[in-house]
């Protein structure tokens, strides 16, 4: 978190993790200070409306994107309501945010299909208790899609929002300026999305709206044209961006240092539980609601408290703690008697011609891992099976019945049993 980026008015569960919030100012008018809106709307018994918008431009969800929608169920916990927008319309512009060159616009189809599989992974129809997202309590949640006010605008209201903003503050986007200033082309439907997507704030009167740090032109956006359409301007509050794995560049599913929500218990523990030092606090802070004073000063304990505590959350206790166990026989040297009782996450030999070799196995049981990949990685001496190192990537495997109920390990944080 920032420090002095909020009022210690506010409550803690509001100032946890949070990067920015604006504006933040010592005026007492209410529009200036959200301890002050936070308290008239408890007074007048109104919940807050807690905006954040998501495109739907993938199929899944990481703990990366989960920051946010931690916070909104925070906001949702403390009785207020969250207005979670799919942006249906939007998506098919793409968001230029952190972009180099024009997005590819998706179909509307290819759009559904994707926000149907966020919804299932922020936890429709899943009990509250372990789902990202409140879907049962009446109240709680507004789930809206953006073409409801955006497909049926004319020209005349696009001309409108249009006149609201100049060139100037367009290119004063970051990533808008870095592209005219190369002379990367930037199409001037671009120049829509920041537009588009403050009007929704005007569409669902958000008093609240909450993004990443990389999203404070859009969420200023949003003030602007309230102002504009006579409406109170909402708050902005902003998260950090979330490390990868290697601890250094953003979680990325296009950079691989991903943990995605929907991982089995011993991936996730497994990949978590190996995060650099340098950023075990920041998921501590960001991913749970542990006091960082109470945790063991030890590196390796508070990492694998970290670890536990997040795979937890996703998949319950139970699980969180097979895992643990798991991840130390696997990863502790127990070669053929750790992996025969642990519990680990199967792969698929059907697909597989044999007799195969053993980079091309690796590559074609649907582990997100090439054949090329496979052949570097034995290469290094990073796969094991059933505890020991493969060392030929050319090692051949006459039939699927040699390999059944084997372990193959990659690195020390992927493991499949092959059935």
């Amino acid at each position: 978190m920032t420090p002095g980026c909020c009022s210690e008015a506010l409550p803690s569960w509001l100032r946890r993790g949070l990067a920015d919030l604006f504006p933040a100012g010592a005026d007492p008018d209410p529009d200036q200070r959200l301890e002050d809106r936070l308290e008239a709307a408890a007074r007048a018994g109104r919940p807050l409306r807690v905006k954040l918008g998501i495109d739907p431009t993938g199929a899944e969800i990481h703990l990366g994107h989960s920051l946010l929608f931690r916070k909104l169920r925070a906001f949702q916990d403390a009785g207020h309501t969250a207005v979670l927008i799919i942006g249906d319309f939007t998506a098919r512009i793409g968001d230029p945010t952190g972009k180099s060159t024009t997005r590819v616009q998706l179909d509307a189809a290819a759009v559904e299909a994707n926000a149907a599989t966020y919804l299932r992974q922020l936890g429709e129809g899943q009990d509250p208790q372990r789902a990202l997202l409140d879907f049962s309590t009446p109240g709680r949640l507004e789930v809206r899609r953006n073409s409801e006010w955006l497909a049926g605008l004319d020209l005349p209201a696009v001309i409108d929002l249009l006149a609201i903003s100049t060139v100037g503050q367009m290119l004063a986007k970051e990533d808008f300026g870095r592209r005219y200033g190369s002379g990367t082309p930037i199409s001037l439907h671009e120049f829509l999305y920041p537009l588009l997507q403050g009007y929704d704030s005007v569409a669902v009167q958000a008093d609240v709206e909450l993004g990443g740090t990389d999203q404070k032109f859009n969420v200023a956006m949003g003030r602007d044209l309230q102002r504009h359409f006579g409406q109170r301007p909402q708050f902005g509050l902003l998260l950090p961006i979330l490390p990868g794995l290697d601890g250094v560049q953003k979680m990325s599913k296009s950079l691989g240092n991903i943990v995605g929500l929907e991982e089995d218990p011993l991936s996730m523990y497994s990949k978590l539980e190996k995060v650099p030092d340098a950023v075990v606090d920041d998921y501590l802070t960001l991913l749970t609601d542990l006091d960082l004073m109470g945790l063991p000063v030890n590196p390796r304990e508070r990492q694998r408290a970290m670890a536990l505590e997040i795979t937890r959350q996703r998949h319950g206790p139970e699980a969180a703690s097979q895992a643990q166990a798991d991840a130390a026989r696997l990863v502790g040297g127990a070669g053929g008697s750790g992996a025969a009782d642990a519990e680990v996450p199967e792969a698929s030999l059907a697909q597989v011609n044999f007799p195969a070799k053993a980079f091309y196995l690796i590559g074609a049981i649907g582990i997100g891992v090439s054949s090329s990949e496979a052949k570097r990685k034995i290469q290094d001496g990073g796969v094991r099976l059933d505890g020991e190192k493969l060392l030929d990537p050319n090692q051949e495997f006459a039939s699927a019945a040699e390999l059944q109920g084997k372990v193959l390990q990659l690195g020390k944080k992927t493991f499949r049993r092959f059935r």
